[in-house]
């Protein structure tokens, strides 16, 4: 993929304000991307679309293909005459710093509902929503069939009658009769998030803004695409899990990541050709310009555990097949990604990514170390990669150096740059470094250009609640703040 020398950043939708409780894609997106132009960023980076459970990870996803409803914004419903009036529900105010998932998760559902009641007569005779229903049959339909029994069952798919765990055919034809509604709802509900979010992606690229989207590497175990296709995961005839992902022990933690998700059947994946998985990185394609793969070092080898283990200590590393990397260059010659190439990376994951022609990761706050060939250091850095001071899974870069730097990094950094730095300097310091590197593209998080501190982290791996539920402040978005991003970015040449 070719990059012109840019500058972006990187804010999840749940993360703007909204008087709703959550981030969406309404009037405060759109001003976002307004402040994004001023301020001369041609790249917006969002994490996974898809719809979240209860602790609202993007990475644990109830389906690849389908999009998160939390992001539907009221006002735009009203605006494009889906509902009539904006609900009187009240939610936590703007002020308010964190999402409640649970309560959000409440809300949007009412707000589907209304609008279901109020147009989805009128949409399902229209032209458009038959284009999107047919466009998007091969996954919508089966989403919708689970989404609707999910929630008449309350338990995850693997809990299931086994005749419908096992998706016999008479009891998946009894249960679309008797869930028919609910199934419609789920069809309109992706329907109007569809709407919302093509809105919101052509307004961007009138403004010469590109999205970097997210594709997760790993799907839920309760997800729409595990039972739908479970012979494409190492789970056992009653759809557990014989073996989960994550990652060994490593910067973030003494006993690794055990994610729990299924790991995939790489035999069966490369006998069809890989065909699920061209469809969904296709999928992320359709919303995004480009994506970001996640967990790259998984397209090579990837870390095995057996489900019974309770931390990541006693796994092993599996091979993917080699033809994978052929199947990508062939399927999207134009290679549209960045690769996540963070953590425990040897030889052959560098080759694939050298081989595929795609930028890798660049983390300031994994620079100094002290070690000369650390490839996160700006002096080693190449054109062809995406230069982060930090990133979604690390601490903010105040918080970083405040709570987690070393007395070592400390004065290996205030060594390069020249100068003593403090808690109160350090962002400002980074956010100069990465704008003034050669890598062909600088990113920075949005609480890293509000020099925030550990409060406002929007993930940290080691812990697996409290995550994703940071939020701006209305107050933050401010036009003299991005005007002077605007400033370091033109003095450094991206645009």
């Amino acid at each position: 993929m070719n990059l012109s020398r840019s500058s972006g950043m990187l804010l999840h939708p749940t993360s703007l304000p909204s008087p709703w409780g959550v981030g969406d894609l309404g009037p405060t997106a759109d001003r976002f991307l307004d402040l994004l132009e001023e301020a001369k960023q041609s790249i917006w980076q969002v994490l996974p679309l898809t719809p979240v459970g209860g602790y609202g990870s993007p990475y644990s996803a109830h389906s690849l293909f389908a999009g998160n409803t939390l992001l539907l914004s009221p006002e735009k419903l009203v605006e494009d005459r889906y509902i009539g009036d904006l609900p009187s529900i009240t939610m936590p105010g703007e002020s308010e710093r964190k999402v409640d998932f649970v309560a959000v998760a409440a809300f949007k559902d009412s707000l589907a509902k209304a609008a279901f009641a109020y147009s989805y007569s009128r949409v399902r005779l229209e032209s458009d929503f038959a284009r999107f229903r047919e466009r998007n049959t091969d996954w919508l339909d089966g989403f919708a069939l689970y989404d609707a029994i999910s929630k008449e069952q309350g338990r995850p798919w693997y809990q299931w009658p086994e005749e419908i765990r096992r998706r016999e055919h008479s009891a998946l034809e009894e249960k679309r009769r008797a869930l028919s509604q609910a199934i419609e709802l789920t069809i309109f509900s992706q329907y109007l998030f569809d709407r919302q979010w093509s809105a919101l992606a052509t307004r961007a690229k009138s403004k010469g803004i590109k999205i970097l989207g997210d594709v997760p590497f790993y799907v839920l175990h309760d997800s729409a695409d595990v039972w739908s296709h479970p012979e494409l995961f190492k789970v056992d005839e009653i759809g557990s899990a014989l073996f989960v992902g994550g990652v060994p022990p490593d910067y973030f933690s003494e006993t690794g990541q055990r994610w729990g998700n299924p790991v995939y059947d790489w035999v069966q994946l490369e006998k069809t050709g890989y065909k699920w998985w061209k469809e969904r990185t296709q999928r992320s394609l359709w919303h995004t310009d480009m994506v970001r793969l996640d967990h790259f070092r998984g397209y090579v080898a990837y870390w095995e555990i057996p489900s019974g283990e309770p931390t990541a200590v006693n796994g092993r590393w599996v091979k993917v097949p080699v033809s994978f990397i052929d199947f990508l260059m062939a399927s999207f010659p134009e290679l549209p990604f960045v690769a996540e190439d963070l953590g425990v990376i040897t030889e052959d994951v560098n080759e694939a990514r050298e081989r595929l022609g795609i930028p890798g990761m660049r983390v300031l706050q994994f620079a100094f170390d002290g070690t000369r060939d650390n490839v996160h250091l700006p002096a080693n850095y190449t054109e062809n990669s995406v230069v982060y001071t930090g990133t979604h899974d690390t601490n903010t870069t105040r918080g970083w150096f405040r709570e987690e730097a070393k007395a070592r990094e400390r004065e290996e950094l205030a060594r390069f740059i020249g100068h003593t730095v403090t808690e109160e300097s350090v962002t400002k310091d980074f956010l100069a470094l990465a704008m003034g590197s050669i890598a062909d593209v600088s990113v920075v998080p949005m609480q890293d250009l509000l020099c925030l501190g550990s409060e406002a982290r929007m993930n940290n791996p080691a812990k697996s609640e409290g995550n994703w539920m940071w939020r701006a402040l209305p107050s933050e978005l401010q036009d003299d703040l991005f005007k002077r991003l605007g400033e370091l970015t033109s003095a450094n040449g991206r645009g």
